[in-house]
Formats: structure tokens, C-alpha cells, sequence
């Protein structure tokens, strides 16, 4: 559906369309292919007339892992593949903020760096007892500019936007609800999801989107402020020194 890579399962259930990240086998690791799906995804459903709402979710036992380090190796190598992810990672953020879909996450496991980011982008965020969120970009070298520092500071006070972004530590799913990250900490989250997004789904059409839309206003402004200057310094840093020796030194030990 909406012509994804393997990489991307877009399956409609009536007015409700399931998304879930699909390379379990790497913990949904972001690859090309899956980084390039989602940039095309929110588009394709914001034109999808008959969709109601959605609901995202990761195959297996992670939502995302974060960035494959092969793929961010690639990335630290390869100007053109560097140049078209930036502007893939601006289209999912911007694609997200606008999407007129209500878009709830059913945070199964891990959601780490990118996948971090695809949760504070979302409308309604379920998480697992035993999931967390993290943002590593900062370990590893890179500036997060897809995500993550750019929406958290409106969900949560800047001193905490600022304590996680910096240091990369992992948020439990109860500490994310307690901070504003999460709506609910639930045992089941992709069936509490599917419930929520079926209420969104039965409720009148207009309303939902509109009011979706007035509040997103928030995030968009908020995002666009920041974006231009997030991507720059993204692109950046994957030609520094301490990105290119963390990455080489965390391929070496998969070895």
C-alpha cells in the first residue's frame, strides 16, 4: 500500500491504517530504504482520502533501534546519499507535523534516535512497560536534526529537553509519561493504540482534522524556527573527526 519498500507494512483496516517499521531481524534499524519510506509515507496518507487515522508501530521487539551504523557509515562517506537523507529527514519531520491523519504510537520496544524522533512526532503515544526512548545522536557525533531536541522542548520543560539531547540517556516509558514524552504506559500498547485510533476514527471528520491541524500549528512553527539551522549543522557533523571515529569504532566491534 502507498507503494512502500519492504521496509515500511501499510495495511488498511477500514478507516485505520497500521504502519509498522519492518526490519525486526535489525531491531527496525533505519536504513536508505526505510529512511526513504518514511519520507514518502506522510504525504501518501494525507492524500489517502478514506484514512481516518493511523497507527505506528515497530515489527518485532523494537519500534526502532535508530540509525543502522553501516548505513551511518555510508552516510559519513557518501555526499550525494548524505545530501538526499538531510532532505528526506526535513520532509518526515515537516511531513509528520502536517499530515491531517491523527497518528498514534504503539511504542512496542526501543525507540532510539530516529525512531525517538517518529514518537514525538506523533499525535498519541502508547509505550511498553519494558520500552524506552533515547536520543544518541550527540554519542555518536551527529547533531539531531530530525526529531527529538527540535519537538521536545514542547513537550516537556526545556531543562529536561536539554539533559536528554545532551547526554543521550535512555528515558523508561514511565519517566517518558511522567515527562510529557508519553500519553500511557500500557502492557499492551499496539491493541490500546488500535483502540484509540478507531475512537478518533468514528468521531466527525472535520472536526478531528481541524483541531489535529490548530494544535500542530504549535509544532510547526516551532520546528520551522529551528530546522534550517538543525540540517546544516546535521550535515555537517558527519564529516567530523569524532563522528567518523565513533562510527568505525561501533562497525568494528559487530565485527
Amino acid at each position: 500500500m502507498y507503494d512502500m519498500p519492504p521496509e515500511i507494512d501499510v495495511r488498511a483496516d477500514g478507516p485505520l491504517r497500521i504502519i509498522t517499521l519492518n526490519r525486526p531481524d535489525a531491531l527496525n534499524a533505519v536504513d536508505d530504504a526505510l529512511h526513504t519510506g518514511l519520507a514518502r509515507l506522510w504525504p501518501r496518507l494525507a492524500e489517502d482520502h478514506d484514512a481516518r487515522a493511523a497507527v505506528l508501530t515497530g515489527a518485532g521487539k523494537a519500534f526502532s533501534a535508530g540509525g543502522d551504523f553501516t548505513y551511518l557509515e555510508e552516510l559519513g562517506r557518501d555526499t550525494v546519499l548524505r545530501e538526499k537523507t538531510i532532505a528526506h529527514g526535513r520532509d518526515i519531520v515537516l511531513g509528520m507535523a502536517r499530515c491531517r491523519v491523527p497518528v498514534v504510537a504503539a511504542v512496542n520496544g526501543p525507540a532510539v534516535g530516529l525512531g525517538c524522533s517518529l514518537v514525538s512526532l506523533s499525535d498519541i503515544v502508547y509505550i511498553a512497560e519494558t520500552a524506552y526512548l533515547a536520543d544518541p545522536h550527540v554519542q555518536v557525533g551527529l547533531v539531531a536534526a530530525d526529531g527529538g531536541p527540535l519537538t521536545w522542548p514542547l513537550h516537556t520543560s526545556l531543562l529536561l529537553a536539554k539533559e536528554y539531547a545532551l547526554t543521550g540517556a535512555r528515558i523508561s516509558a514511565e519517566r517518558a509519561r511522567e515527562m510529557g514524552l508519553a500519553n500511557h504506559v500500557v502492557a499492551d500498547p499496539l491493541a490500546e493504540a488500535l483502540t484509540c485510533a478507531k475512537r478518533i476514527a468514528e468521531m466527525p471528520r472535520q472536526a478531528v482534522e481541524a483541531t489535529k491541524r490548530v494544535l500542530n500549528i504549535q509544532l510547526e512553527k516551532s520546528v520551522a524556527a529551528t530546522l534550517d539551522y538543525a540540517t546544516t549543522a546535521e550535515y555537517q557533523s558527519f564529516q567530523t573527526d569524532d563522528f567518523q571515529a565513533t562510527i568505525a569504532r561501533l562497525n568494528s566491534g559487530k565485527k
